[in-house]
């Protein structure tokens, strides 16, 4: 379990993260989110160790991040934006000079440089100079010397920036993997990188929380209306207005046609009023047939818009904010 308790950044007059409060369950992906910045690398600084906080603390498996830094730190692995890789040392040199800066001790540097390599799929390229590599490979190389030691928590601070497509379903992937004996905190603005690989979202803004959850209920919790996506085969004019004559519905876009016979609909609806039912019966009573019918949830993408568009008014109470912690 790791736990932020109020941890504050004070640069001179203007505090760059406030009163962040947030807990880590063994095991989770936590995604960091938020624009350019929010405030994520700052975060990620502090809950590492490497910068101090103004104030607030950081308990890694009951040990203070301060207090008890040592001990704390060597539960930690960092891979930041650009890893710190020695370009001269080949693989294997560079992750057993890791473990000695990681204070493991001689008896066991084979088998924790053996067990990195083994996660991260680095045996062909374990005697090439770092220089040599590409960045994919670098990548990996930067979440090996992750692994190395008693590392229990895993912070990536935007792990697959710069990669090609291929390269960067390969680390999410390795992420996946590591997330089976690791618990992992991500900090990325990439938005399907999030969705890809986080069991949880802490969304930020202007240094501050603004939403912690599944994105599945950020979805739920902030929609304001529901979408409904039909196929229906049947004369558009006439099922266009057998739809609005249901209660609950504010709109309805015809999509077009996209199988012979049919017109797909996306439908807007209020969130307190179930539509479907009184859709199925109207549409057959007319003799229309319904082909498919979905709901649609607010995207990832719409939430982040939604919690960080300066132009719009942000109002979660202390409960919104807390949502996230029932489940846990």
């Amino acid at each position: 379990m790791i736990e932020i308790k109020g941890l504050t950044k004070q640069y001179g007059k203007v505090r760059g993260v406030e009163d962040i409060n947030f807990t880590i369950n063994k095991g989770e992906v936590l995604g960091l989110l938020g624009p350019n910045g929010a405030g994520k690398s700052t975060t990620m600084k502090m809950i590492t160790g490497f910068m101090p906080s103004t104030e607030g603390t950081v308990i890694i498996d009951n040990l203070d991040i301060i207090d008890n830094d040592k001990e704390a730190k060597k539960k930690i692995g960092y891979v930041p934006e650009h890893p710190p890789l020695y370009q001269d040392m080949t693989v294997t040199e560079y992750l057993y000079f890791v473990s000695e800066l990681k204070g493991v001790t001689k008896k066991e540097r084979k088998e924790n440089v053996d067990y990195a390599i083994e996660r991260l799929q680095l045996h062909e390229m374990k005697d090439r100079l770092i220089r040599n590599l590409s960045k994919g490979y670098r990548q990996r190389v930067g979440l090996a010397q992750s692994i190395i030691g008693e590392s229990q928590l895993l912070v990536l601070d935007e792990p697959t920036v710069g990669l090609d497509p291929r390269q960067v379903i390969e680390i999410r992937e390795f992420i996946k993997e590591l997330a089976k004996d690791h618990t992992i905190i991500i900090s990325s603005h990439v938005l399907s990188e999030i969705r890809a690989v986080c069991n949880r979202v802490v969304i930020m803004n202007k240094g501050k929380i603004v939403a912690i959850d599944t994105p599945d209920n950020l979805s739920k919790t902030l929609s304001k209306s529901s979408r409904l996506h039909v196929r229906i085969a049947g004369e558009e004019d006439k099922v266009v207005s057998t739809i609005k004559e249901i209660p609950g519905i504010q709109s309805v876009i015809v999509e077009g046609e996209i199988e012979e016979g049919t017109v797909d609909y996306d439908i807007l609806t209020d969130t307190d009023y179930d539509v479907r039912k009184r859709l199925f019966f109207d549409m057959s009573k007319a003799g229309f047939p319904i082909l498919e019918m979905r709901t649609i949830e607010l995207s990832l993408e719409e939430i982040f818009i939604e919690l960080t568009d300066e132009d719009k008014e942000i109002k979660l109470n202390k409960e919104d904010v807390k949502e996230g912690h029932k489940d846990e």
